[in-house]
């Protein structure tokens, strides 16, 4: 590999490894505007002139007037200041700023980078797909926003959990691209140990955890049944009945919601234990007990959060904690898949 190539090679490794850290701020971010009841401030979107903020007294009062017209305001927010408008402003804001710098951020790299023929078409393809993800969440979180200006208080919880799985989706793509890219010149293909099947359902579970966990936050799920491990002094909550469990509702129904994000997170601690234990009693999968062990590790921490946000009713800084810890479990799971597929 010539000198020029393998500086190309540093510059794309550097750009998916920036693309993926800003993406992960996106989705904190993402969460903290959420967490903090910022996502209906602004109710305009506007890809341009949307990038300034509001500069003089008038600017603030005219964005102030118009999320003074949507629900929110009028059924929750109506003794709301210009000064506490601010705050949940600039959370909303700096999401959508952020939003746009990473579309530009991973798009002109790409074209240059296309241009000066550093990709292959396989490269080329997977890039470009990924570019269509970042504009379509995009879209989607207007769609999501809008659902929240019209006759509800808040964002739909449905278009909620489609905008962060599809966020999800984008790193999980990030990542596996950019793990081959560093390793594409010494990749061997080799016999999988383990069945790499199973680690990909675990790795869907996750993924539906996530998704669930949407519901959570977009219905003030997690505000219920501050204990743990029963739902007060129940299994079940007792607000609800069990046969409302197979009911389409049951998505609408704020404790039986969390009740399944509990069932979920139960369903996914055992899976894998079970696959622990079948890596673990496997000779074969000695290389590879270190990165079991972490994925163990990143989902202790992960259902230690979980409690910890049940019991602070949803804190916000517990809740926040609690959605890095699925990006480092999704994250760290992807690495497992990857090094049980292939060898360096």
């Amino acid at each position: 590999m010539n000198e020029n190539k393998k500086n190309y090679n540093l510059y794309i490794s550097l750009w998916l490894s920036i693309s993926m850290i800003l993406l992960v701020s996106m989705i904190i971010i993402g969460g903290l505007t959420r967490l903090t009841d910022s996502g209906l401030s602004i109710t305009k979107w506007d890809l341009f002139s949307g990038i300034i903020p509001p500069l003089n007294i008038t600017d603030w009062q005219l964005s102030f007037n118009l999320y003074k017209q949507i629900p929110e305001f009028k059924l929750l927010n109506s003794n709301m200041t210009l000064d506490e408008f601010k705050i949940i402003f600039w959370w909303e804001y700096i999401h959508r700023l952020l939003g746009r710098f990473i579309g530009l951020f991973f798009l002109i790299p790409l074209i240059f980078f296309i241009f000066k023929k550093c990709l292959n078409k396989k490269e080329i393809f997977n890039f470009n797909l990924i570019f269509l993800l970042i504009v379509f969440q995009g879209i989607i979180g207007w769609y999501m926003v809008k659902s929240g200006l019209i006759d509800r208080t808040d964002v739909s919880h449905y278009r909620l959990s489609i905008h962060l799985t599809i966020a999800f989706i984008i790193f999980g793509l990030l990542q596996w691209n950019y793990l081959i890219f560093i390793n594409k010149n010494n990749l061997k293909s080799t016999k999988v140990s383990f069945p790499s099947n199973i680690l990909v359902i675990f790795l869907f579970l996750i993924f539906f955890q996530i998704s669930f966990g949407a519901f959570v936050s977009g219905l003030d799920a997690g505000m219920l049944y501050n204990t743990w491990p029963l739902m007060n002094e129940s299994f079940f909550p007792d607000d609800s009945k069990f046969n409302e469990l197979f009911n389409l509702q049951v998505l609408n129904d704020p404790s039986l919601v969390q009740f399944l994000h509990r069932i979920i997170a139960y369903i996914i601690f055992f899976f894998y234990i079970y696959i622990l234990l079948k890596a673990f009693f496997n000779e074969k999968l000695i290389h590879l007990r270190k990165y079991f062990l972490i994925v163990l590790l990143f989902l202790l921490f992960q259902v230690f959060l979980g409690i910890a946000a049940v019991l602070s009713a949803a804190h916000i800084y517990v809740a926040s904690l609690h959605q890095i810890g699925s990006i480092l479990l999704v994250s760290t799971t992807i690495l497992l898949i990857f090094k049980n597929s292939k060898i360096n």
